[in-house]
């Protein structure tokens, strides 16, 4: 099992924490609607949350698209949202993505009590990423697939292209991972199918191509 944990980068520093921790669970419920779960999504102890995955690929896409959802939660289309530059969003997050065996103490409970090398690759996946907001991969280097160095290259370019996104972009991200036409996006979007076109060849295209690609690594 591919595991996942995630960090509130900054929580102390939170203005409305009740908020942030709100949009949190409703992410996760979302996300998990959509996603194969080895292990369901859910928060844990403080400002963190845990789940599992089959593959690296779904692990990699759900961090994505717990960023874009909890963007979407932040900023579901403000007025003047066509501002190229991104302002800060309300939950910023870390995640370690780790791979290993996992010992399951109690599954009933919530947070599943559980541990193993599988938590501890992704305790120091996320550890390695210091205060900053981000992915990483910790796991095995002596398979074929999938091999750390490559993982964490993609991750670093992927997470890098999302910041140059405005809210807007970023938005279009979300629903064209989940499946949606540009078509259909304009029309959420109040906005033209030329100005959809624009921001998908500004990086939004990319960064989709990029994930689906590398799910069929």
């Amino acid at each position: 099992m591919f595991t996942v944990i995630g960090d509130i980068v900054g929580s102390r520093a939170l203005e409305d924490r009740a908020r942030a921790q709100q949009a949190v669970v409703a992410t996760l419920l979302r996300v998990s609607s959509v996603m194969p779960l080895a292990q369901r999504l859910e928060p844990t102890f403080g400002d963190e949350i845990q789940g599992g995955f089959e593959t690296v690929a779904d692990a990699t896409l759900a961090t994505l698209l717990i960023r874009l959802e909890l963007n979407r939660l932040a900023h579901p289309q403000p007025p003047g949202d066509a501002s190229a530059e991104p302002t800060p969003e309300l939950v910023t997050m870390r995640f370690g993505i780790g791979k290993g065996d996992v010992r399951v103490f109690e599954l009933e409970t919530q947070p599943i009590r559980q541990d193993g090398p599988g938590w501890h690759a992704a305790r120091d996946a996320i550890d390695s990423l210091g205060k900053k907001p981000g992915t990483r991969y910790v796991g095995p280097t002596d398979v074929a697939w999938p091999r750390p160095a490559a993982v964490n290259a993609f991750l670093v370019a992927r997470d890098c292209l999302v910041d140059t996104l405005n809210h807007r972009q970023r938005r279009m991200l979300l629903f064209t991972l989940h499946g949606e036409p540009q078509k259909a996006i304009a029309e959420r979007e109040g906005i033209s199918p030329s100005a959809v076109s624009q921001a998908f060849a500004k990086g939004v295209s990319a960064i989709r191509d990029a994930q689906t690609l590398f799910g069929k690594a």
